[in-house]
């Protein structure tokens, strides 16, 4: 199994996130997003949007962050401990996945690739949508541990790197316990791996 994306990549973390808690070896391949790799033709052959991460796995390749956690879980998790088939366990996980795609890229990811990577961004109202994301977050998480079914799913590693990773963006996670907390309970857990900027409890 090859995964192809970049050590500061948010959306390859969440990958090897799940990689690690399911207990399988990858071969790690770096594209260097800051020099344009990821547009050149030997990775737009493997993903044609020209972006991060992809997975290839025997004679499947899967790109699109979520994409790739939904077939993971669906491959090699057969307690169905990550992603239920219930509808409405399977329901609410797909919801947060597509939180992560929508509500955080546009706000904490993009804040943080607009001051790490210099990506163009209205950065105000992009902090804005941020506070709004991290606030809906926050009060989600002030009465339960994870997002779901009281347990590490789905949909706490498809949201969870790229809103810990926030402070990058210069948006600060001290008005937000909730989240804080969770965080802290995710990198207590077993299968945690650092990544620059998410390092291990110590």
């Amino acid at each position: 199994m090859i995964l192809h994306g970049h050590p500061l990549s948010g959306n390859t973390y969440k990958v090897r996130l799940l990689l690690s808690a399911l207990g399988k070896r990858v071969d790690e391949r770096t594209v260097d997003v800051t020099t344009g790799a990821h547009k050149l033709p030997e990775h737009t052959a493997l993903n044609p949007r020209g972006q991060l991460p992809v997975l290839v796995d025997g004679d499947t390749t899967v790109f699109d962050a979520q994409a790739i956690l939904v077939y993971l879980a669906r491959r090699y998790d057969a307690a169905q401990r990550w992603l239920p088939l219930e509808p409405g366990p399977m329901a609410a996980i797909v919801g947060w996945l597509s939180f992560a795609a929508n509500e955080i890229q546009h706000g904490p990811h993009l804040a943080r690739m607009h001051y790490l990577l210099g990506v163009p961004a209205a950065i105000d109202q992009v902090h804005a949508a941020a506070r709004e994301t991290l606030g809906q977050l926050d009060a989600r998480l002030a009465t339960r541990s994870y997002l779901e079914l009281d347990r590490p799913t789905l949909a706490d590693l498809a949201c969870m790197p790229c809103v810990a990773l926030a402070p990058e963006g210069k948006l600060s996670l001290a008005p937000y316990p909730g989240v804080r907390a969770w965080v802290e309970r995710l990198r207590a857990q077993p299968w945690f791996v650092a990544m620059p900027g998410l390092e291990a409890r110590t």
